[in-house]
């Protein structure tokens, strides 16, 4: 077992803190773990910290340090926790399912002593050790403990068995005792095991041993008898500290020991049967382990230590992954954790019950369940019910067959014997014998639907033989019966409830067999699908195109019949519905059942009432509710469960019945409590009254009859029939009991009949005792004139009455019984009269019968009419001999044909002349002769009406080829027959009619598709080797071009389906040997692949695969190989060069070491090619040529390996090393290494060569002068000469010239040097900084005058270009040239040091370098800087770049006049971009001073909000609100500016009143009490139209009116929005007509807006409304007016009498019934006392509104609010 960390769950301290105890939860998915504080956490299953909680002391007096948690267990349902602590008590918390639930104390078990220990048993109660050596058990069911045994020695240690049923516990002796709570089959002796030496403080129990160890430093394995199984010794190792604590895996096949800074884990080898220990895990600095915890699906452990640390371990023998699907992690021999990897899926633990080594897990059954092996049993899972099944399954051979179509077991075919396992349980449920596999000819139900009985029910069909069924019950293993059938079944089914099998014959006939009774029937023929529905006995099936669905299985003759297209492929029920699932072309559909039928049939079948009524209770009112309480009742009533049917009746409202029930209850009830000696269990059935009211109730009155006379209650039985008006049967029994008012009765019958209208009664008893005038006239009387007619025509007397005949003929006829009347009319010769009623009543064939005796010539027409009313009755067979009769050939055909009766129509048809008028008929008839096969008269009929397409096409489709094509040649063109005949072909070839296929591409020259077709056919079906060279042929035959591709391409396709015979075969035909022999390579056939290279490729070829051959093989099989085909030494070579030297080296050891020395040779180079230098020296070493070796080092220059090996190998060649190394430093310019190397090799000469090559004059020289002496003076007159010709292009020549001429003090040839160092000469832009600074340099220290300043004019450019200002700017200064150098700093953007030098030197250049500052300073943008300089250039420039709130908060430092300046050009710039209410939140920040300039911008933005949409809800308050603010300040700002009282000053008045009125009217509007405000302000705002948008100002105006019910001004000013809109479009104002509004004060010349102001929508809308309202006679569509003939909002009339404004409505001041106007402080300033009222009441009703803003505002504006009263 491997041990890997996976996290650390809790840091240690830095001192003792100890891990008290860990626990697991038995569901997995919490650990708890208590620390030394108290307090348990919680983590998750993955170590993260989700919860926890502090324990409490037995007394808080105590304090919380007065206990130690000593244990720690999980309840078996992992909703509680036990903690055991050393105050003496248990404490049991619940904690919950969820994390973060509450933690409540829900046990408390005291005890007589410390705890110790503690444990939870799975099957068991709480477990608890003591200091004083007792063990008890805490109940947590009853909150009770007890003591289970006594031990004089302190409990150290408990450990439970890995079933939860049994524990050891350890005591201070050294004593181990077993005990056993629960008998679980394997139960072990109990009592004292063993005396172990020490105290076992770590203590585990396995399977079928006891591991115990402690401070002896030895881990004991004891086995059943407590006899030492196996002893691990440590005692040695001085590592080695005592033992603290053991756990056992879940499995119980692996013990876990802590000590100090170890763990280590024992395993139970199965197959070995003994105990070994895995590889200890070490920790450093962990110390003492104090706590373990095994997770209970083995899967991880956690370990607590001294320290506080708390480490996660995973815990796993090994782990697959089971395609891609599953993780199976083996987590002990015979325990797997399988878990699906798809995220948020939980595992199930696998674990075998026997303890046997888990070989083989697999996953099957849509992944849903899973299979595994032992040695000797078989265990099965359900993965998504989580249930597992351990079954003995020995020595099996491993062929077996599994199934699990069935959820509740699975199907295990084994060598002919059928074998079934119930998931769960762990034994085999029944095996019988059969050698027919198919799952859908075996049908097992296990209590799928539990009926009342309490009894399993669990039943298995299947075959005997193919014509035999057998039917087994699994519970008692007995045959409940057998069945042998005529023909063989291929498919059979039981019901749920195993009382019914259904199942299927090769004939396709559906049978089903009632087993209970006994009773086979067959139900349904040709069926090809049928399928119980899931949880109810209705079967689903269907032939040809009927859905059948038998909701009452029971009576298999009531079927219902659904059409259908398709095929019906399964049926589901779910969410409350049934439906079957129906595949219909591409698309599948689904057919509703009638769930109600099916649930409630399923409980009535089960006789399941409670359930029956329970579900219908569920259904509430719907409609098919009333029939199954209907149907319920009844049955409830012949099962007498006589309370259920009340129940149904009274759901039904049937209060009669519910009321007779309850009746009826209530006397057998009494009848119980009076006779309780007869009916001891109170049952009153045994009440004959209840029985004889039962019968009453079912209408069974015989019965009801019998159970009166029984009791010799005749006058109850005939008063029962009497009050149910049965009185036929009331005189029968009165006449045959003798009854002595039996005359009365009859009296009573007759006056009853009389007073219930029921004459036809009365004249039939009348008839019967002979008197018939009587009888007629009660006839007559009834509206029976049939009946009274019959009386006549039997009575003679009677017909020769004509005023009795009269009656009866009139009633006849009035009741349009004109059979009855012409056959009486007959009787009395009337035979006119009689064939007019035979007409009248369609009765011709009595009327036809009478007009061949009265009238012939009708005959005909009769006929004709008779064949009509056949026809309109849908009888067309029987009218076709009428139409004929009457001489209607097409009436005739067409109902033959309506009749299907084509041999009719055939005959009818011949006789019609022109086909043309019956091509239809022809079409119809010929399609029929077409389905049935008769081509020859269907060819006859398409010929005759000229359809010659659908001629061939009938025989295209009946496969007569021949015939169509004979008939397309003769009767269609080419092209038509070429076009049919390529669809058709198209479709024999997906029908799979290959070969017909073929022949119709061929005939109309399209071979490509033929030879397409049968490539795609190829590989789908089992004649593909003949379609193949079908395919070649026609390949060949039509492209020979494409044959080699061809055969390339299926040899290919082959060596993929692993057919490598046909693909060499293929390859070869392609002449693509070597593809045949690499693919033999490939599949490890090297023989093949020799042959194929010999008698192919040559003896070359041959050679080489034999090579390939021999490397496969290896060794001396190789080495045979090779010699065998004399190839060795070649090999060998070959080896060599494809880099293969161990299989070179491997051939020359074995068989030719001559060649050894050439392979590490070739070994050498391959490794020095690959940079492997190291290895490369030691293979030339071994091949003797170190040379090499010491040529590869110097050729990558690694000197000091070169000059190592040439020294221990290869002296001759250290010079040679010595000089590479030297001319590779003097490449590096590291010159004194150059010198010293060459030194080193006597080789002073190379070093002159070099410098004086390398034109390093200087160097040679000296080098010359101190080794070489004799050479120097040749020496120095190379060097003049050299000069002399170099001087002028290499710039290090001019540099050494200068040196030198500079040395020798003749400087301005020096400085001619240092110029001519150019870009020309050199790249390097250092080496001219360096040239061009010196020659500076050297002029500012000895040039004057002239010569300066040329030297200057030509320096100072290059300085400045190479970015040397200063020394630029120095040399200017130098040479007295002021402005130059001052240009050269404004360049360098060095503005002080320009500045400096102005100053200084020249004060007439500052105002220049000024400029010069501030343009650069605008240029580059640097506002900031510039604002210090130039503030006004600042702001231009910030707000060119748009940084408009730096602009405005810098502007704003330098004044009011600035400041309104900028938010003026922003407020402009926000108003092109149309966003108004921006430049207004400007004005409103910065204010609007009264500043002429700016009057135009304000009045732009008041009018662009005015001309905004979307701005009359109470959200727009703000917006209105603060432009009339902005107004109202800009206006009392003007009051004492020059323009106050001007025609502006009047202008922005008039617009602050305008945005008043908007304002309030948004607050009015959120407020219902104001909405009439609403609609003054509206109005009011219509006598600013010549400046807000006049079809917006009519619309609101009229909306907003039409709000309040005043739908005439609403009218009016609706339909003037639509003649404003009209104008609009036409750009025509003249098209306005204001004499609606000649009472107004409205301006009649308004500007148009530019566009509508409502969208589409809204316009049509008004429109519509306008229409309907101008149809509206109730409505007038004039606007009011008030005592001065003006509409009631105009403030002056034409004679210009103006009267104040309302500031509240708008509307004019009115003083109505004394009540005075609000006056305000203001002059001018009022308001009309109710408006005003109102919007005060609005303040105090809704003070959060917007109202109290306005009011506020009014305040501000007009002076002051005066109190607040009503008036």
């Amino acid at each position: 077992m491997q041990l890997k960390h996976l996290r650390t769950v809790l840091q240690a301290e830095n001192g003792i803190a100890k891990i008290s105890a860990i626990a697991w939860a038995p569901n997995n998915n919490k650990l708890a773990v208590c620390t030394s504080d108290r307090v348990v956490h919680l983590f998750d299953e993955n170590g993260e910290k989700r919860d926890k909680f502090s324990t409490k002391p037995v007394d808080a007096k105590y304090g919380k340090k007065s206990y130690v948690v000593k244990g720690l267990a999980f309840s078996p349902d992992s909703t509680k926790i036990a903690v055991g602590q050393t105050d003496n008590i248990v404490f049991v918390y619940k904690i919950g399912e969820e994390w973060g639930d509450k933690k409540v104390i829900c046990n408390k078990f005291p005890q007589s002593s410390a705890v110790t220990c503690l444990i939870w048993l799975t099957e068991g109660p709480i477990v608890i050790g003591q200091v004083d050596g007792k063990v008890r058990a805490a109940n947590v069911k009853f909150n009770k403990s007890q003591t289970l045994y006594t031990t004089d020695s302190l409990v150290v240690s408990l450990a439970a068995n890995s079933r939860g049923t049994g524990f050891l516990s350890g005591h201070l002796d050294g004593t181990i005792v077993r005990y056993c709570v629960s008998d679980d089959g394997s139960m072990e002796k109990q009592g004292r095991v063993v005396t172990h030496p020490v105290p076992p403080y770590a203590l585990a129990w396995p399977v079928g041993h006891t591991v115990a160890a402690g401070c002896d430093l030895r881990v004991t394995v004891y086995n059943r008898e407590g006899q030492i199984a196996k002893q691990f010794d440590y005692s040695r190792d001085e590592k080695e500290k005592e033992f603290t604590v053991a756990c056992c895996s879940p499995s119980g096949q692996a013990v876990m020991v802590g000590s100090f800074d170890r763990v280590r884990v024992f395993s139970w080898s199965p197959r070995k049967s003994m105990w070994e220990e895995n590889e200890p895990r070490e920790i450093q600095h962990l110390y003492s382990i104090t706590a373990l915890g095994w997770k209970r699906d083995g899967s991880r452990v956690a370990v607590g230590t001294l320290c506080g640390a708390v480490e996660l371990f995973e815990s796993v023998l090994r782990r697959t992954v089971w395609k891609n699907k599953f993780e199976m992690t083996y987590v002990g021999p015979s325990q797997v954790l399988v878990k699906p990897l798809a995220p948020g899926s939980r595992g199930v633990i696998l674990k075998s019950q026997y303890g046997y080594e888990i070989e083989d897990v697999r996953i099957m059954g849509h992944d849903n369940y899973l299979v595994a092996r032992t040695s000797e049993t078989l265990l099965l899972g359900d993965l998504q019910r989580n249930l597992l099944s351990e079954v003995l399954w020995p020595n099996s051979g491993h062929h077996e067959k599994f199934y699990f179509d069935n959820p509740n077991v699975c199907l295990i075919f084994n060598a002919g014997e059928l074998s079934l396992v119930e998931y769960g349980d762990n034994e085999i449920l029944g095996s019988v014998r059969t050698e027919f596999m198919n799952p859908h000819q075996i049908s097992v139900r296990l209590n799928e639907r539990k009926q009342n009985s309490a009894e399993d029910n669990k039943k298995l069909a299947y075959l005997l033989d193919l014509k035999t069924i057998c039917i087994l019950d699994l519970v008692f293993g007995v045959t409940v019966a057998q069945l042998t059938h005529d023909s063989k079944i291929d498919w059979l089914e039981l019901n749920e409830t195993g009382h019914k099998l259904l199942f299927r014959d090769k004939k396709m006939r559906l049978t089903l067999l009632d087993i209970i009774k006994g009773q086979k029937i067959s139900i349904l023929t040709y069926c090809t699908f049928v399928q119980w529905v899931v949880g109810s006995d209705v079967v689903v099936a269907q032939s040809r195109n009927n859905l059948c669905v038998w909701y009452n299985i029971d009576v298999p003759e009531q079927v219902t019949l659904i059409t259908i297209k398709g095929d019906v492929v399964d049926v589901v029920r779910a969410d409350g519905k049934t439906e079957a699932v129906v595949q219909e072309g591409s698309h599948q559909l689904g057919y509703e059942l009638d769930e109600g039928l099916v649930e409630f049939g399923t409980a009535i079948h089960d006789n399941d009432l409670g359930r029956a009524v329970t579900f219908l209770e569920t259904l509430g009112d719907k409609p098919e509710a009333e029939g199954m309480w209907t149907n319920l009742a009844s049955i409830a009533l012949e099962l007498n469960k006589l309370h259920v049917a009340e129940r149904c009746y009274a759901a039904l409202g049937d209060v009669s019945r519910t009321h007779y029930l309850r009746r009826t209850i209530e006397i057998g009830n009494k009848y119980a409590e009076e006779n309780v000696t007869l009916l001891p269990d109170g049952d009153f059935m045994g009440c004959p009254d209840v029985w004889a009211r039962l019968a009453i109730l079912n209408n069974r009155l015989k019965d009801a009859e019998a159970v009166y006379l029984e009791q010799n209650q005749l006058n109850e039985a005939i008063t029962m029939y009497c009050n149910l008006h049965k009185w036929e049967e009331a005189l029968s029994l009165a006449e045959m009991k003798g009854f002595s008012n039996y005359d009365q009765l009859r009296e009573k019958h007759m006056q009853w009949l009389l007073d219930t209208n029921q004459e036809e009664k009365a004249g039939e008893m009348k008839e019967h005792e002979g008197d018939y005038n009587a009888a007629f006239n009660l006839y007559l009387k009834a509206n029976l004139p049939s009946r009274a007619s019959r009386l006549l025509q039997s009575n003679y007397e009677m017909l020769e009455n004509e005023e009795m005949v009269y009656k009866v003929v009139t009633a006849l006829v009035r009741s349009e019984m004109y059979e009855q009347a012409g056959e009486l009319f007959e009787r009395v010769n009337q035979s006119e009269k009689a064939f007019d009623c035979y007409r009248k009543g369609n009765v011709f064939s009595k009327a036809i019968e009478l007009a061949r005796y009265v009238s012939p010539a009708e005959v005909v027409r009769l006929e004709e009419e008779w064949g009509d009313y056949l026809v309109s009755n849908k009888q067309l067979d029987a009218a076709i001999n009428h139409y004929i009769e009457a001489g209607k050939t097409m009436k005739a055909l067409d109902a033959a044909v309506g009749a299907r009766q084509w041999k009719k129509a055939v005959q009818i048809i011949k006789v019609i002349d022109d086909p043309t008028t019956v091509v239809n008929h022809y079409r119809q008839i010929a399609q029929h002769f077409a389905s049935i096969k008769e081509y020859n008269t269907a060819e006859k009929l398409f010929l005759q009406a000229e359809m010659y397409e659908d001629a061939i096409d009938m025989y295209n489709q009946a496969g007569e080829w021949d015939k169509a094509h004979f008939l397309a040649s003769q009767y269609l063109d080419t092209d038509r027959v070429s076009q049919m005949y390529l669809a058709q072909a198209q479709n024999l070839e997906q029908q799979g009619k290959l070969k017909e296929a073929e022949k119709l591409y061929i005939s109309v020259t399209e071979p490509d598709a033929a030879i397409s077709m049968y490539k795609k056919n190829r590989q789908y079906d089992q004649l593909s080797h003949e379609y193949l060279d079908i395919m070649m042929r026609l390949v060949s035959q039509y492209h020979p071009d494409l044959l080699q591709t061809t055969h390339l391409r299926l040899a290919q396709e082959m060596e993929a389906e692993g057919n490598f015979k046909a693909a060499e075969q293929h390859f070869l035909n392609a002449e693509e040997w070597k593809s045949a022999i690499n693919m033999y390579r490939a599949a490890d056939m090297w023989e093949d692949a020799y042959r194929v290279a010999k008698s192919h490729g040559g003896a070359q070829a041959a050679n080489q695969v034999a090579y390939l051959w021999a490397k496969s093989l290896g060794g001396e099989s190789a080495v045979k190989l090779l010699s065998k085909f004399n190839l060795l030494e070649i090999s060998i070579d070959y080896a060599c060069e494809n880099y293969q030297f161990e299989f070179a080296f491997d051939l020359a050891r074995s068989a030719m070491k001559s060649k050894m020395p050439d392979i590490h040779y070739k070994y050498a180079m391959a490794l020095e090619d690959d940079g492997k230098f190291k290895e490369a020296e030691e293979q030339f070493i071994l091949a003797g040529k170190p040379r090499e070796a010491v040529l590869m080092y110097v050729h990558n220059q690694d000197w000091p390996n070169a000059q190592r090996v040439a020294e221990k190998h290869e002296p001759e060649s250290v010079t040679e090393v010595l000089q590479g190394e030297a001319k590779e430093a003097f490449k590096r310019e590291n010159y004194q290494r150059f010198e010293s190397l060459l030194l080193r090799a006597q080789k002073a000469d190379l070093i002159i060569k070099q410098y004086r090559d390398a034109g390093m004059w200087v160097d040679a020289l000296r080098v010359c002068k101190e080794f070489l002496p004799s050479h120097l003076t040749t020496l120095q007159a190379d060097y003049e000469r050299e000069v002399g010709v170099k001087g002028s292009h290499d710039a290090s020549t001019l540099l050494t010239a200068a040196n030198n001429w500079e040395q020798s003090g003749d400087y301005k040839a020096a400085i001619d040097c240092l110029i001519k160092v150019t870009n020309a000469n050199t790249n390097d832009s250092s080496l001219l900084i360096k040239a061009w600074t010196q020659a500076a340099d050297l002029t500012n220290r000895y040039l004057e005058g002239a010569e300066a300043v040329e030297v200057v004019k030509i320096l100072g450019p290059r300085l400045a270009e190479v970015g040397q200002h200063t020394a630029a700017a120095q040399l200017y200064i130098g040479a007295d040239m002021i402005k130059e150098a001052i240009d050269i700093f404004i360049e360098a953007e060095e503005w002080g040091k320009a500045k400096k030098v102005a100053q200084e030197l020249e004060p007439r250049y500052e105002s220049y370098v000024e400029n010069r500052y501030k343009e650069s300073l605008r240029r580059e943008g640097r506002a900031d800087q510039l604002a210090d300089v130039d503030i006004i250039g600042a702001l231009d420039l910030l707000s060119e770049q748009g940084q408009w709130m730096k602009c405005l908060d810098t502007a704003r430092q330098h004044g009011p006049n600035v400041l309104h300046k900028y938010v003026a050009l922003y407020a402009t710039q926000l108003i092109k971009e149309e966003q108004p209410f921006q430049a207004l939140e400007l004005y409103t920040k910065y204010d609007a001073p009264p500043f002429s300039q700016n009057y135009n911008i304000y009045k732009r933005i008041a009018i662009d909000i005015f001309n905004l949409t979307g701005l009359s809800s109470p959200d727009s308050y703000a917006q209105w609100a603060e432009l009339r603010n902005m107004l109202l300040q800009l206006t009392e700002s003007m009051k004492t500016s020059s323009d106050a009282g001007s025609s502006v000053h009047d202008e922005f008045n008039i617009l602050l009143v305008i945005s008043h009125y908007y304002a309030s009217r948004c607050a009015y509007k959120g407020v219902e009490s104001l909405d009439e405000l609403v609609a003054k302000l509206s109005i009011s705002l219509l006598r600013h139209t010549d400046i807000i948008p006049a079809d917006k100002g009519y619309y609101e105006a009229g909306v907003d009116a039409r709000a309040i019910g005043k739908e005439s001004e609403a009218f009016v000013f609706l339909n003037h929005y639509l003649d404003i809109c009209e104008a609009i479009e036409e750009s025509n104002p003249d098209m306005l007509d204001y004499s609606d509004f000649s009472a107004t004060d409205f301006p009649m010349e308004i500007p148009l807006p530019t566009s509508l102001h409502l969208s589409p929508a809204q316009h049509e809308e008004v429109k519509e409304w306008v229409l309907a309202v101008s149809m509206d006679q109730k409505v007038d569509q004039v606007l009011p007016v008030d005592d001065r003939m003006l509409y009631p909002a105009s403030l002056s009339s034409g004679s210009g009498q103006s009267a104040p404004t309302c500031v509240i409505s708008g509307y004019p001041i009115m003083s109505v019934r004394g009540r005075n106007p609000v006056e305000f402080k203001r002059v001018g300033m009022l308001a009309n006392r109710e408006d005003w009222n109102k919007v005060m009441m609005a303040v105090k009703m809704a003070p959060e509104s917007h109202i109290t803003d306005v009011i506020n505002f009014i305040s501000q504006w007009c002076g002051g609010v005066p109190m607040f009263s009503f008036q």
